[in-house]
C-alpha cells in the first residue's frame, strides 16, 4: 500500500511531521497503540516441561513400560530385584537429562547472539535528531538511515541520495538494490522491486535517506515471517522416524512373540501365571534399553564438534539430519562465500596511481573502534578501498588533499559512477565501471581497445570480475554536472579482482 503513495501522502495518512518529528507525547499513544518495535519468539517453555518432552518418543515410552513390568515381575515374584528396573529408568531419565542440557546450552547461544548487538536506531523527535533503540519506534517516526546500519523498521522513503540497501533476509538477493524516495510504485509488484521502501532486518550498504516508519514489530515484512515461524511447528527428523519405526516395529514383535510363547504354555498346560512371566520377561529382555542412550551420546559428540565450528544446533536430531543431507543448494555469493571480494590483480603501468583511483572513486566510508579498522559499504567498494590500505593508499587522507566536490551516482543502465576531486585550481574526474561500457568513453585506439577487450575477456574466463577505471583532469568544471559532460574523453586505466 505505502509504496504506491506519494511520499506526501504517506506523510499524512500517518499524521507524521517530516522537519521536527513526533513529539513525546504522540509517541506514548502509539506506542500503546502499536505495542513495541520487537519481534516476538515462541512462548518459553519451563525447564520442566522440556524434561517431559523428552519422554515423548515412543521407544522411551516401551523402555518406560518395560521397567514397570520388571519391577512388577519382581515383586510378583517375591525376587524383590530391581535392578534391571532402576537401570532402564536411569538410562531414560540420563537420556532426557542430556536433551535438556543441550537445547538449554543452544538458547542462551542464541540469546547471547541476539544480546550482542542491540539495535540503535537515528530518529527525529520533537525537531532534534537522536538515536534511541529501535524497540521505541512507531509508525510516523522520521529516521535516518546511513550506511552500515540495520533498518530498524519498514519504512517509506522520503528522501534517498545514492542510497542502496542489501535485503538478501527478505529476497535472497545479495546484490544491493538502488532506491529512490521519488518513485511511485505499482500495485502487488514484489517486494524486491518496491525502490521506494526499506525494510526491517536489511543492510544499508550505501549513502543515505530520510524514511517514515510504516510499520513496526510484528507488522513488519520479517515480522510476518516470524509469525509463520512461531505458528509452523518442526517436521520430525529422520532419526527421529526412524528410532519411532524401530520402537513400533519392536513393540508389536515382542507382543507378538509374549502372546505365542503363552499361548504355546497353555497348550502344554503351564500355569497360566508362570507363562505370562515367562512371556513378559522375554518382552523386557528384547527391549534395547541402550539404544536411546547410545543415539544421544553420539548427537550430542556432533553437536559438541559443531559448536567448535562455530554453529549452534538447538535440536539434537537436526545433526544427524544435516549429516545425512546429499545436496544443498545454495546461492554462492554471501552464503557458501563471505560475499566479500579481494583484489588480485592490477592491469596498468602505474599500478600505485590505479590504485589511487579506484580507492577515491568509492561511496565506502572508513571508520576506527577499539584500533580495528571497518570500511562500510558494498562488497566490490569495500575490496578496493581495502587494496588502498594495503598499499598505503588511505582513503580518508587522499580526501583531505584532494576532495570531493561532486559525483554522478551510479546507475544500472549507465553502468558506471564518477566522483569530482578539487586539487589546487583544477579538478580529478575519476570513472569506474563496466568494462565494455568505459572503453568507448576512453581517449584509445583501435589496436588499444581490442588489447584491453582481449585481457578482459581473459580475465573472464579466469572467474574474475572485472571493473574498468579512468580519469581526466580538468582547469574547470562545466555549468552541468551530467553524464554527457563528465563522462567523455577519460584517461583509461584497469583494475580486476576475484570473489
Amino acid at each position: 500500500m505505502w509504496e504506491t503513495l506519494r511520499k506526501e501522502e504517506v506523510i499524512q495518512k500517518l499524521r507524521a511531521d517530516r522537519k521536527k518529528g513526533l513529539t513525546n507525547e504522540e509517541v506514548t499513544l502509539r506506542k500503546q497503540k502499536y505495542g513495541v518495535n520487537k519481534l516476538e519468539d515462541k512462548a518459553k517453555e519451563s525447564l520442566f516441561m522440556k524434561f517431559i518432552k523428552q519422554f515423548n518418543d515412543f521407544m522411551i515410552i516401551i523402555l518406560i513400560i518395560a521397567s514397570i513390568l520388571s519391577a512388577t515381575i519382581s515383586y510378583i515374584q517375591g525376587e524383590n530385584d530391581y535392578i534391571d528396573s532402576i537401570i532402564i529408568i536411569s538410562i531414560v531419565i540420563l537420556n532426557a537429562i542430556m536433551g535438556v542440557i543441550q537445547e538449554a546450552k543452544a538458547e542462551k547461544s542464541i540469546e547471547a547472539l541476539k544480546e550482542m548487538t542491540p539495535q540503535k536506531a537515528k530518529v527525529l523527535r520533537d525537531n532534534m535528531t537522536i538515536e534511541i533503540n529501535a524497540e521505541d519506534l512507531v509508525p510516523g517516526d522520521i529516521i535516518i538511515l546511513e550506511a552500515g546500519k540495520f533498518v530498524p523498521a519498514d519504512c517509506r522513503l522520503v528522501e534517498s541520495y545514492n542510497f542502496k540497501v542489501e535485503e538478501s533476509s527478505l529476497t535472497g538477493e545479495t546484490e544491493p538494490v538502488l532506491k529512490n524516495a521519488d518513485i511511485i510504485c505499482k500495485k502487488d509488484i514484489p517486494l524486491g522491486n518496491q525502490l521506494n521502501m526499506a525494510f526491517m532486518a536489511s543492510i544499508v550498504v550505501n549513502g543515505h535517506a530520510k524514511a517514515v516508519v510504516t510499520n513496526t514489530g510484528m507488522n513488519t515484512k520479517v515480522g510476518k515471517i516470524a509469525n509463520m515461524i512461531i505458528e509452523d511447528e518442526a517436521p520430525e527428523t529422520p532419526i527421529q522416524k526412524k528410532l519411532g519405526q524401530v520402537g513400533k516395529t519392536l513393540g508389536i514383535v515382542c507382543l507378538a512373540i509374549c502372546f505365542i510363547i503363552f499361548i504355546i504354555g497353555l497348550i502344554k498346560k503351564i500355569e497360566p501365571m508362570e507363562m505370562f512371566m515367562t512371556s513378559v520377561g522375554l518382552a523386557v529382555a528384547a527391549i534395547p534399553e541402550g539404544l536411546p542412550a547410545i543415539v544421544t551420546i553420539v548427537l550430542s559428540i556432533g553437536v559438541t564438534k559443531m559448536a567448535k565450528s562455530n554453529s549452534i544446533i538447538r535440536k539434537l536430531p537436526a545433526v544427524e539430519t544435516l549429516g545425512s543431507s546429499k545436496i544443498i543448494c545454495s546461492d554462492k555469493t554471501g552464503t557458501l562465500t563471505q560475499n566479500k571480494m579481494t583484489v588480485v590483480d592490477i592491469k596498468s603501468n602505474n599500478s600505485d596511481f590505479a590504485t589511487e583511483l579506484s580507492t577515491m572513486c568509492t561511496d565506502c566510508d572508513i571508520s576506527y573502534k577499539n584500533g580495528e579498522v571497518k570500511i562500510n559499504g558494498e562488497p566490490t567498494e569495500i575490496a578496493l578501498v581495502q587494496n588502498g590500505l594495503k598499499n598505503n593508499k588511505n582513503k580518508t587522507e587522499l580526501y583531505s588533499q584532494m576532495p570531493r566536490v561532486n559525483d554522478i551516482p551510479f546507475d544500472s543502465n549507465r553502468k558506471m559512477m564518477t566522483t569530482i576531486h578539487k586539487i589546487g585550481d583544477k579538478y580529478r574526474i575519476i570513472t569506474k565501471g563496466a568494462p565494455d561500457i568505459l572503453l568507448h568513453r576512453c581517449n584509445l585506439s583501435n589496436t588499444e581497445r581490442q588489447k584491453v577487450q582481449k585481457n578482459n575477456l581473459q580475465m573472464a574466463e579466469k572467474a574474475l570480475r572485472v571493473i574498468a577505471v579512468a580519469y581526466k583532469d580538468v582547469d574547470k568544471l562545466p555549468l552541468k554536472i551530467d553524464t554527457q559532460n563528465i563522462e567523455n574523453n577519460l584517461n583509461f586505466v584497469r583494475i580486476d579482482w576475484n570473489d
